[in-house]
């Protein structure tokens, strides 16, 4: 039973920890903002590096003893686009950990951001080369890989030279154009969202919002195009919440972890507004979002633990 789990554990298991690491960034900001002790987003960091290394660990044992299921879900139109949530979760605990230990996080950060930029040249050359890709493959998780470069320079200005993060910058918003007119065009003119996708949607939020934090930090500001990028998010956050009642009648799946990190970008990006522009009203939004993204993610946290332990998951696909 155990060897069966193992065999059927799925790398998309890597978005708990981006969604535990956003929250530990956002926490963080809240308690600067509060004037409060950051034991609680220390603790949080610490659960969310563990987490990392329990999985890693995990994944590392399944590549050794069924190398074949891992190279099923490369191959997998869907699921070859959760690897980069590995590199994507490592570069978030590296900016995370910069309140701990500025040596762990870049160590962190570094290994993170190089691994990513190797997973973004592997995802895309599997992409450009496919033969077995359709349009209703596409969904917002093709975004990870591509705009999963945005999150580097967040902590990049403070690890490596300007260019650098200017250029995974780059790489992030110009194919977040790209796959955001794929998948919008995907979403109108085919056939719906499978049920187990749909928490998916809530990834079309993270590219604005995370686009708007890396490009305060590389530009040292808020200006217009700062604006533009936040502004957007706000509307896709408004257009999502719409969506709600299509969201709660799903039956749970990891894919709800999906929520979680989105969220945690467009809170941050909120709080920072918040603390750049001193208007009041971003000031209290960003308490909110955050209090709401705190409930969510524990929610999803004991959710996901009761589905271990139900078995609901790590099994075949039906």
């Amino acid at each position: 039973m155990a060897s069966s789990r193992l065999h059927d554990f799925p790398v998309s298991f890597f978005s708990t920890v981006m969604g535990m690491s956003g929250l530990t960034i956002a926490l963080h900001k809240l308690e600067k903002t509060l004037g409060l002790s950051d034991r609680i987003s220390l603790g949080l960091f610490a659960l969310s590096l563990a987490l990392f290394a329990v999985l890693a660990g995990l994944y590392l044992l399944k590549l050794v003893r069924y190398p074949a299921a891992i190279a099923e879900e490369w191959r997998h139109p869907v699921r070859i686009s959760f690897f980069p949530t590995i590199s994507v979760g490592l570069i978030l605990l590296g900016t995370a950990a910069q309140a701990v230990d500025l040596d762990l996080a870049r160590l962190l950060w570094g290994v993170g951001a190089g691994a990513h930029l190797l997973l973004t040249i592997a995802v895309m050359s599997s992409w450009i080369n496919q033969t077995h890709y359709e349009i209703v493959h596409s969904n917002p998780a093709w975004f990870i890989p591509v705009v999963g470069n945005i999150v580097v320079p967040i902590a990049g200005v403070n690890f490596a030279p300007a260019d650098l993060s200017w250029f995974f910058f780059a790489i992030g918003l110009l194919f977040w154009l790209v796959l955001l007119t794929i998948v919008v065009y995907r979403l109108i003119f085919h056939t719906p969202l499978p049920g187990k996708l749909v928490p998916t949607l809530f990834i079309l939020l993270a590219p604005p919002s995370v686009g708007f934090i890396a490009w305060e930090a590389l530009s040292g500001g808020i200006d217009a195009f700062a604006r533009l990028l936040y502004f957007s998010a706000v509307f896709l956050f408004l257009l999502l919440m719409v969506q709600v009642p299509r969201f709660s009648g799903l039956s749970f799946t990891l894919s709800w972890w999906a929520y979680s990190f989105p969220l945690a970008a467009f809170s941050i990006a909120t709080m920072v507004m918040g603390e750049k522009t001193g208007t009041a009203l971003y000031v209290w939004a960003g308490l909110g979002l955050g209090g709401v993204l705190a409930l969510l993610i524990a929610g999803l946290f004991a959710r996901t633990v009761l589905a271990v332990v139900r078995g609901e998951i790590c099994r075949p696909e039906a």
